[in-house]
């Protein structure tokens, strides 16, 4: 009874992680019909944002380095849903309503910014400011002009080649003047360690186990994450526009609701609590550019068995993916029924998948298995993405 108490708790810390991870996911795929690959990616900045953060509190010591991990919360969302807000602007706006292209964008996206984590220095930084006040700048003087209409295209055709050009000159001068400083990367390719504060050291006992204090802080913020979701769409009044879009997106332009708006709002909602979950995985192991990529299949997989867009659903097939995961995988299963002699060949075939990858292949034979009775997940969508 302790071994399935103890696996029961550490397969609903396990779903918690999915659950944060998916929350994103299920309000942009779900509400919005974006296929977003590059989601882990923005976990993967949020984890990262946790690391800088951590650094900036360090030297500042006791008490407090132990809340650091209180201000990377919201600098972790904001900084995901800014990246995000510039994703939906700059590609997935173009691509509503073609799954594919934001398949294959998105995958794009994905890999630039695993190789912008890999390569970013003050160098880059400073190229990417320059291209960025070229560009915008010119862009917003142009605009001014009584026929800019006509002459956008052709402005926009000149203007990237131009500051893209100068941004690139000037960058090179900084590398050539030998700044060592200027030109290191930030974090390389190696993983970075986050230190968890003292207070999310070591854990609670009960019955004999240890609760992690991290993963009951994971549970705690997956709860709240929840709740703040949950109020956003069901009582405020973007949540509600959110909604009415989602039903009939024509109908809400007819009554004044600008769809422009609420898609970007959406996306930078999602986006941002992908960087939350980035918050939450840092604190269970070190991070670096492919940490998003552990979590991306796991959370499709996730907003599919649940219902694609239903939070009910993401919640339930969040902590069921987990708990089993953790079952099979750690072998609590064929220690549950070694007692009983009979059940001797049910004890070995699940000892031959009590690994974690062994695990895996067992859960996504019972997803697809289950995904053959209902196609549509635990509760199928409604309104205007499922018609598509």
């Amino acid at each position: 009874m302790t071994a399935l108490i103890e696996g029961l708790f550490n397969g609903i810390s396990i779903g918690s992680v999915l659950l944060i991870a998916a929350l994103g996911l299920a309000i942009v795929f779900g509400l919005m019909g974006v296929i977003n690959l590059a989601h882990g990616e923005l976990m993967m900045l949020g984890a990262y944002t946790t690391f800088v953060v951590q650094n900036v509190f360090k030297p500042l010591g006791s008490p407090w380095f132990d809340f650091y991990i209180i201000f990377a919360i919201p600098v972790a969302f904001l900084v995901a849903a800014l990246a995000g807000l510039v994703l939906e602007k700059g590609v997935i706006r173009f691509l509503y309503g073609r799954p594919l292209e934001t398949l294959l964008a998105t995958w794009g996206v994905s890999l630039i910014l695993r190789q912008f984590v890999r390569s970013v220095s003050w160098m880059l930084i400073i190229s990417l400011v320059v291209f960025c006040l070229l560009f915008f700048g010119g862009m917003t003087v142009l605009s001014r002009r009584p026929n800019w209409s006509r002459i956008r295209n052709w402005a926009i055709a000149i203007l990237i080649p131009l500051s893209a050009a100068i941004a690139t000159l000037t960058g090179f001068l900084i590398n050539k003047t030998g700044q060592i400083a200027l030109n290191r990367a930030w974090f390389s390719a190696r993983n970075v360690d986050v230190t968890a504060p003292s207070w999310l050291r070591g854990g609670l006992k009960i019955l004999g186990f240890q609760m992690p204090y991290a993963r009951l802080f994971i549970i705690v913020l997956t709860i709240l994450c929840l709740l703040g979701v949950y109020w956003f769409l069901n009582r405020s009044a973007w949540g509600l526009r959110i909604r009415s879009v989602t039903q009939n997106r024509s109908m809400s332009s007819c009554l004044g609701i600008p769809t422009a708006k609420v898609d970007a709002l959406t996306f930078a909602l999602g986006s941002g609590l992908a960087g939350i979950a980035g918050v939450a995985v840092s604190l269970l192991g070190s991070v670096g550019p492919n940490t998003g990529q552990n979590y991306i299949v796991d959370t499709f997989m996730v907003v599919v068995v649940g219902g694609v867009g239903n939070l009910l659903g993401t919640i339930v097939a969040a902590l069921g993916i987990g708990i089993l995961n953790y079952l099979i995988g750690s072998g609590t299963l064929a220690l549950i029924f070694t007692s009983t002699e009979s059940l001797k060949p049910l004890v070995d075939f699940f000892l031959f998948f009590a690994t974690i990858s062994m695990a895996k292949v067992m859960v996504f034979a019972l997803i697809i298995a289950f995904l053959q009775l209902k196609p549509a997940g635990l509760f199928p969508q409604k309104g205007r993405t499922a018609e598509l």
